[in-house]
């Protein structure tokens, strides 16, 4: 597949909110980049950093036993900017240790694109906090680059993420409805290349990005992507009903995590070799113990052309977890 010269698809939908009504103790919006790097010393893992920017339609959060107590929803100005209580989470693997939280703070998030008088282009915009540290990410007016700067205590990330082919950047947009106002939206980029600077050291690697409005009830599920050295890419999501869906703490291994039934299927394979992109409607997914004590998963998805095999084995954990209440009085518990 040919090199892109800039981002492609919808790309006006990141800097949207609310194309359905808001639902309260159910709408969560959040921005997320997964960045995969690569490691100098020779580690096959890598090194990876996760931040996500979001706000709960909810008054009282707690995330990793923070409470966060968001006020209001997100307004709006007459120029279509957006500001909303929110957090910004990260996490950092440095190749060797997990860096979790990287960062873990509130603060207004701003977002300001298009056409509006604070950013005097025709195209891009940028999300922001109002945090006395720089956390930010944005799309430059030629829609060519998106950029990640985070100022942390571990160090400052100064990252670019550049188009690396059609069907890796170009941004698909997926929206679906349920009923009673329930449903979701997402706008995703399915992989960049990336370069730049942590603390001073030279970098690079790829990254994956998502938009989303969730406004339903959450089951389990099982979700992973992998991005190849030739620009191809995999993935897949299982939803599905286990005994741990009533699960009320993080841990990462329960009695009654024996089974699961899917609630539906789905993988797809941008084959960059062939020029075409499949998709999976049949996906197995189960998981092992290794030796450290972490899972291996095992997936399998299959369609009537193509068969997909991978073994995942991870190295170390990360999580988030989120307790809110929710209608009837019920306590919501997740963990990411």
């Amino acid at each position: 597949m040919p090199a892109m010269q800039r981002f492609t698809g919808d790309l006006s939908s990141i800097w949207k909110l609310q194309n359905l009504p808001p639902i309260h103790h159910l709408t969560w919006d959040w921005w997320w980049w997964l960045v995969m790097l690569d490691d100098d010393d020779g580690n096959p893992a890598g090194k990876q950093l996760m931040v996500l920017w979001s706000t709960k339609d909810n008054p009282l959060v707690e995330v990793n036993g923070h409470p966060w107590k968001p006020v209001g929803r997100p307004g709006f100005d007459d120029d279509g900017a957006i500001a909303m209580d929110g957090m910004i989470a990260a996490w950092w693997y440095d190749g060797k240790k997990m860096i979790e939280p990287l960062i873990l703070e509130e603060s207004r998030i701003i977002v300001v694109a298009e056409d509006h008088p604070d950013w005097p282009y025709e195209k891009g915009g940028i999300v922001a906090t109002s945090t006395e540290n720089e956390f930010s990410m944005g799309l430059n007016p030629e829609e060519n680059q998106f950029w990640l700067r985070l100022e942390t205590e571990h160090g400052d990330f100064d990252l670019k993420m550049d188009p690396w082919n059609n069907a890796m950047s170009s941004l698909k947009v997926a929206q679906a409805e349920y009923g009673l106002g329930m449903g979701y939206g997402i706008s995703r980029l399915h992989g960049a290349l990336c370069s730049g600077m942590i603390d001073g050291k030279q970098t690079q690697g790829s990254a994956y990005f998502q938009k989303v409005c969730v406004q339903a009830p959450s089951p389990p599920w099982y979700w992973g992507m992998l991005h190849l050295d030739d620009g191809s890419y995999i993935d897949w999501f299982l939803p599905h009903i286990s005994p741990t869906i009533t699960s009320k703490d993080s841990r990462p291994w329960k009695n009654r995590d024996i089974t699961h039934l899917p609630l539906s299927m789905g993988g797809l394979f941008h084959d960059v070799s062939r020029e075409r992109s499949e998709k999976f409607s049949e996906v197995r997914v189960e998981k092992s113990c290794n030796a450290d004590g972490l899972p291996t998963f095992h997936v399998h998805m299959w369609n009537g052309i193509t068969e997909i095999r991978i073994e995942a084995r991870a190295v170390t954990r990360a999580h988030w977890t989120f307790d809110q209440p929710t209608r009837g009085g019920m306590k919501s518990h997740l963990t990411y």
